[in-house]
């Protein structure tokens, strides 16, 4: 069973940086999007981040444009989320997820396939 497995997630001053790893194991995502969502205390889940198998579409949510980058290795199974000048309120759990139908649908929090199982994001003031 293939399955997305999150990792890089900590405490963090506001301003700082980290980078999130998403990796999949017992399987390939070939010809799938990969993206990140997140969910903060008592909020809806909220999409992130998504990008196509051949990397040459982006989507991102308006609130991390400028400040995250979204990258893939598919030789590795690979996604990473670059997160920079972080604030406060990017504190979340943070989830990658898999679709085959592409980014634009995950923009849209559709045909969201396989997760994993979330990487916390704490940043402080």
């Amino acid at each position: 069973q293939v399955q997305l497995v999150e990792s890089g997630g900590g405490l963090v001053q506001a301003g700082g940086s980290l980078r999130l790893s998403c990796a999949a194991s017992g399987g390939t995502f070939i010809r799938y999007a990969l993206g990140w969502f997140r969910q903060a205390p008592g909020k809806e889940r909220e999409f992130v981040a998504a990008i196509s198998w051949s990397r040459d579409r982006k989507y991102y949510a308006d609130s991390v444009k400028g400040r995250f980058t979204i990258s893939r290795d598919n030789a590795k199974n690979t996604i990473y989320l670059q997160m920079n000048s972080l604030k406060p309120e990017d504190t979340a759990v943070y989830y990658c997820a898999a679709s085959s139908k592409g980014p634009a649908t995950m923009k849209m929090q559709r045909d969201l396939e396989v997760w994993g199982q979330g990487t916390l994001v704490t940043v402080s003031s």
